[in-house]
């Protein structure tokens, strides 16, 4: 099977995403138990989770360097293929050295399938010319509600069994992404690939750029707007990573639910992120991205107040339930923003000049086309602020809730208010859904 056209493509981007969740909460939706099984307290995972953290931005320092040479569909496949050893190793580890190497090597597929999959994205987007990022991390949450489900199904059996998580990543592994050859100005959605591609979808002629009198000089990237969203990035990873890995074992811990319940601090947050994700294009192009985002941020600072302050495992889930859906659309619309940002007026235009027939060629203009090689480096480089998000979260609220988690989860209560005076910076150049 070749790539033919984006809708393809866009298939196989949001395996990716679905992969990428899957995993991610498979693994944390277990961590109680890994926990119990290693005799690890909060601190100790704190430290566990500090070197995950660290390794998955060494993977997207990886990813920027190499998908600049041969592109981010190999290196997206290399992270995959990274998640199917970890994975195992991770759930089948026969001594605390094997487990902790497992998540080692995990961090570094993490921050590669993070980075690349949001490159992938990005380009797409671009060539469509209405948002995609949304209903894209939309696919993570489908990933991470699915693993929820399963958590809760199995929650009484042994850890052992979540080892089959391995198969989604293998098998996405396979999909056929957006090579480096589509970055081409003859590429809309439903058009055929023009001709240079083998049945493979790989560029029968090296990508270099295009000649000086074909294109403009690029003007140098805005790096303090790019600034600004990535604070609020760090914000939204902060909230994200603290209900993630530290809700289960709040549940657990705090309130001493039952062990098979502890996931459903995990599973109604997907569910409601996912509901507003895939609704995020028509809700940007109604109520615009400033709105959203300031509502959203007050939103989830009451959210994260219930959770601190439940006085029973089931209003804390109900705050859960709550924050989900109120940052749902931080991540996406910050990665769209940074991608505009980086392209510069050329990604702005598409917006105005993008295709209005989508399903075919008949009136439309084919969009200018961004500087891919510029556009993957930024969102590479604007992956790392998911970890210093990642950090605060997962590192942050371990060490201030040793003695109570509650703590822990008061802090971001605090902090996720920062999206109101950041919101702003999210609306650059927004693209408008078609």
């Amino acid at each position: 099977m070749r790539i033919s056209s984006l809708t393809g493509a866009r298939i196989a981007v949001a395996a990716a995403f679905f992969a990428q969740g899957f995993v991610f909460i498979s693994l944390t939706t277990r961590l109680p138990r890994f926990l119990e099984q290693w005799g690890m307290d909060e601190v100790a995972l704190s430290l566990l989770l500090l070197m995950m953290v660290l390794l998955a931005g060494v993977g997207s320092l990886v990813a920027e360097r190499a998908a600049h040479r041969v592109g981010s569909a190999p290196m997206l496949r290399l992270g995959l293929a990274l998640m199917v050893v970890a994975v195992p190793a991770i759930t089948l580890a026969p001594a605390v050295g094997f487990f902790v190497g497992g998540v080692a090597l995990y961090g570094v597929a993490l921050g590669l399938v993070d980075a690349t999959s949001n490159m992938q994205a990005v380009d797409l987007e671009h060539r469509y010319g209405r948002p995609i990022l949304p209903s894209s991390h939309g696919y993570w949450t489908t990933g991470g509600i699915i693993a929820a489900a399963i958590a809760l199904a199995t929650g009484h059996l042994s850890p052992e069994v979540g080892a089959f998580v391995a198969v989604v990543p293998l098998a996405v592994a396979f999909a056929r992404f957006v090579p480096r050859a589509a970055a081409r100005t003859d590429v809309v959605p439903g058009v055929d690939v023009a001709p240079g591609l083998t049945p493979g979808g790989a560029s029968e002629t090296p990508n270099h750029a295009a000649p000086s009198d074909a294109a403009p000089v690029p003007a140098p990237i805005p790096w303090k707007p790019i600034w600004l969203v990535g604070a609020g990035l760090v914000v939204f990873y902060m909230v994200d990573t603290t209900a993630s890995t530290w809700g289960p074992v709040y549940l657990a811990r705090s309130f001493d639910a039952p062990g098979n319940l502890v996931a459903l601090a995990t599973f109604p947050y997907l569910v409601t992120s996912i509901v507003v994700r895939l609704a995020g294009g028509a809700l940007v192009t109604r109520f615009g991205v400033t709105p959203l985002l300031r509502i959203g941020a007050v939103v989830a600072s009451g959210a994260l107040a219930l959770v601190a302050l439940a006085p029973t495992w089931q209003v804390a889930v109900a705050g859960f339930t709550v924050l989900g859906a109120a940052v749902a659309l931080v991540a996406p619309l910050s990665f769209s923003a940074a991608g505009r940002i980086a392209a510069g007026p050329t990604a702005e235009g598409t917006a105005a000049e993008g295709t209005r027939a989508e399903g075919t060629g008949a009136d439309s203009t084919t969009p200018a086309e961004p500087d891919r090689a510029r556009t993957d480096a930024v969102i590479a480089r604007f992956n790392q602020f998911n970890y210093v998000g990642a950090l605060l979260g997962a590192v942050l609220t371990g060490f201030v809730g040793a003695d109570n988690l509650r703590l822990g989860f008061a802090l971001p209560a605090v902090l996720v208010l920062a999206l109101v005076p950041l919101a702003p910076a999210f609306a650059r150049g927004a693209l408008s859904r078609r």
